[in-house]
């Protein structure tokens, strides 16, 4: 069940389509909503805080908390006009910054909203995405910059592999893939899976079906290295209005970093993809 969402806030009003997305979602489902906004002046790394003049500092943090307070008040407002039961947090600067904050509170929340980075706007959610992913042990839903809607399940495709990551995510998209008005298994079938039992999705499709989930099985054979391509083109191709996948990373010197095929579909997504590790 989806009961209680935790949104990451944008503070440019031109990408508040995230905040009325998660509404919407938060609205389907009857769900809590909460919205973060941070004040940080996340641009001066760590190792040169202490070089700067403190009323340098103190401008900046006031400069942020102003635009955390505007995003916030947008929120409210939002939230006023919907009826939703919502709340907004503003969160002041933090040892661990953006990311691992919002990461840890995202811990007590069924489900994270975050927008993808936008490399024309300069704006980099990178670091927001990968540490939810990897460290709250919560689903997540990214929605691109280019969405206009709300939460819509004409079509969801579900990736699969026989993985524990495509497990985890199917498993954690149940309540949206019980909302769906077509549900998907797409199965990319190259060198690496050939041989694997589980990737037919004859099981994962006699599971779903216990959960009253009929699926449509679709099969495109291609190389490692086009997965990415090929999933966005199916997903395009066949009208889909979510994408749900296992969230691939490994970890480098004790930190996670999202996997080719991951870091490939959340680069150029043109639906909102729901991501679970």
């Amino acid at each position: 069940m989806i009961k209680d969402i935790i949104l990451h806030l944008e503070r440019d009003p031109s990408r508040d389509v995230v905040r009325d997305f998660a509404a919407s979602t938060a609205e389907m489902f009857a769900a809590h909503l909460t919205g973060v906004s941070f004040a940080f002046a996340a641009s001066i790394p760590s190792y040169i805080v202490p070089n700067f003049p403190a009323g340098v500092l103190a401008d900046l943090f006031a400069e942020s908390e102003t635009a955390a307070r505007g995003t916030i008040d947008r929120f409210e407002a939002a939230m006023k006009r919907s009826g939703l039961s919502a709340e907004p947090r503003l969160v002041l600067q933090t040892e661990f910054g953006p990311p691992g904050t919002f990461s840890e509170m995202a811990r007590c929340f069924d489900l994270s909203i975050i927008m993808q980075s936008d490399d024309y706007s300069g704006i980099n959610n990178s670091d927001l995405i990968e540490a939810t992913l990897f460290d709250s042990g919560r689903p997540l839903i990214v929605v691109p910059y280019i969405q206009q809607k709300g939460l819509e399940l004409d079509r969801v495709v579900c990736c699969w592999d026989g993985s524990r990551a495509a497990v985890r995510a199917i498993n954690d998209a149940l309540p949206l893939l019980r909302k769906a008005n077509a549900v998907e298994l797409f199965i990319v079938e190259n060198e690496k899976t050939a041989n694997e039992n589980l990737i037919g999705g004859v099981e994962i499709g006699r599971h779903l079906a216990r959960h009253d989930i009929k699926i449509e099985v679709r099969r495109t054979p291609a190389a490692d290295i086009d997965v990415p391509n090929v999933i966005l083109s199916h997903v395009a191709d066949s009208s889909a209005s979510m994408l749900v996948m296992g969230g691939y990373g490994h970890s480098r010197l004790r930190e996670f970093v999202l996997g080719g095929a991951t870091r490939g579909i959340l680069s150029a997504m043109t639906v909102p993809v729901f991501l679970s590790h």
